[in-house]
């Protein structure tokens, strides 16, 4: 049996995945925590890599593995490999008036037609300008930059800190792939180049970047010293988001919504999509293609909020909300807990408004959670339908799309068929994909299992609510 091996570095935990090549059955799996926050020390992923590959039962018989990890990251090196300071994750909103000062530079058109994306406080072009700015000292050692998932794989292949890695600090062997090179605020997924201006005026002078690999192709082979295998490839590994969509097998007419720590809402494209607004990312795939996208801060939390409100697990929370009728006796809930990137409001608060003495009941506090978190995503999901993109069908990601609750108020809320895929670590899955990819030269095709179908039952009076409510917000 040849074994290829997947990875999802993800914001809260490192997982890993062996899968059969020949089926696509995953054999073992591992996982490893991170540590909380939105300022990370790389080290951390590093150890939980390590401690997830352990935990999967190691590599000796896996013959290609790739990293899939959390987009936009700033990983700083300087000239020794050493890594600058703790890295800004993807939630940290303190460049928002960094992704200002470039917008009012360059103008949003401009860096629409140019990279694909209108920045916000996420991508890591803000981030290399809040850190000339903030920390002028930290920025002018910066001699490389590079995404979670660029270093993880760098460092499987042996490259690192002199004294911490067995082939030094080679900073040219750096690579990434379209994906993750897509979320920077300085690479263009129409023409695959970086665009070194725009990485000037944000980081205040050019540096050493990844170099962009297709999909089949190889980072290395995984070093010896770090872990052993049987010569394991390295794939080019991939943005979160990307992976999840290999590992769904995702086509043209699949939207995918994915309800983590943040919401995703994307889909798999021919063309590239240019959003002069910013609520639209025009990311690029991992398989060649483009992945348009629309991101939310708040999506499961909404739900760990409200349960801890009422009291309740989530499986409750979610049988109180579907004894309630839909739209919540006239509860609406706007989830901007943590301030919000879709709309780009980094500095808001949530609200929950509509209550009368009637109304004010457990039920109703649960619906308009599950209904507040799933408008909030359909407002990207209108977003990218707004562009051409056609949605045969959506698929329903994450742990809370299991709960039955969030499965029949999303076929209430979202105007096409909803599926839910089996559960599964779809971003580590991916990434497997395409080790396998890398491994054969040729693309996988392993079934994917649906699990639920919820009927369609359309209710527009939820998204108006909804809508109302959150247009405060934006006058």
């Amino acid at each position: 049996m040849t074994l290829v091996a997947g990875v999802d570095s993800s914001t809260q935990s490192c997982k890993v995945v062996v899968r059969d090549l020949t089926t696509g059955e995953v054999v073992r799996s591992g996982r490893a925590s991170h540590p909380d926050g939105t300022s990370v020390d790389p080290r951390h992923w590093w150890d939980a890599l390590l401690a997830a590959i352990a935990d999967a039962g190691g590599l000796a018989d896996v013959s290609a593995i790739a990293v899939g990890g959390q987009q936009h990251g700033m990983v700083a090196l300087d000239a020794q490999g050493r890594v600058i300071r703790d890295a800004l994750l993807w939630n940290d909103t303190r460049s928002a008036g960094a992704a200002r000062d470039l917008i009012a530079e360059f103008g949003a058109d401009q860096l629409a037609e140019r990279t694909g994306l209108v920045p916000v406080a996420s991508f890591t072009s803000t981030k290399l300008r809040w850190l000339r700015d903030a920390e002028p000292d930290n920025a002018a050692k910066v001699a490389a930059v590079a995404l979670p998932h660029d270093w993880l794989t760098w460092r499987l292949a042996g490259y690192g800190p002199e004294g911490e890695s067995p082939l030094g600090p080679v900073l040219e062997a750096l690579t990434t792939d379209r994906s993750d090179a897509s979320g920077t605020g300085y690479w263009s997924p129409t023409t695959g180049d970086y665009d070194r201006e725009l990485l000037i005026a944000a980081l205040g002078h050019d540096a050493v970047l990844p170099r962009v690999l297709g999909p089949s192709e190889h980072a290395g082979t995984v070093h010896p010293d770090v872990t052993p295998t049987a010569d394991a490839v390295i794939g080019a590994g991939m943005g979160d988001n990307a992976g999840a969509a290999l590992g769904l097998g995702a086509a043209s007419g699949d939207v995918v919504v994915s309800i983590g720590t943040s919401g995703t809402v994307f889909a798999v494209t021919d063309s590239p999509v240019r959003d002069v607004s910013g609520a639209v990312a025009g990311f690029a795939d991992a398989s060649g293609v483009f992945l348009p996208l629309v991101a939310t801060l708040n999506a499961a939390r909404v739900l760990d909020a409200m349960a801890r409100v009422l009291g309740v697990d989530h499986d409750e929370l979610g049988r109180l909300a579907l004894a309630a009728e839909p739209g919540a006796g006239g509860a609406v809930l706007v989830p901007y807990f943590e301030g919000e990137r879709t709309p780009n409001l980094p500095e808001a608060t949530a609200s929950l408004t509509g209550l009368t003495l009637a109304s004010t009941t457990r039920e109703n506090l649960a619906r308009a959670a599950v209904e507040g978190m799933l408008c909030a995503l359909a407002g990207g999901f209108e977003a990218i339908r707004v562009h051409g993109v056609e949605a045969q069908r959506l698929l329903l990601v994450g742990g809370a799309a299991q709960n039955p609750a969030v499965q029949a108020i999303a076929a209430q809320v979202f105007s096409a068929p909803v599926e839910i895929p089996r559960p599964g670590e779809y971003v580590a899955m991916g990434a497997a994909v395409q080790a396998a990819w890398a491994l054969t030269g040729e693309r996988p095709t392993w079934d994917v299992d649906t699990v639920a179908r919820p009927a369609v039952d359309t209710r527009p009076e939820i998204l108006e609510a909804y809508r109302a409510a959150a247009a405060s917000y934006t006058g």
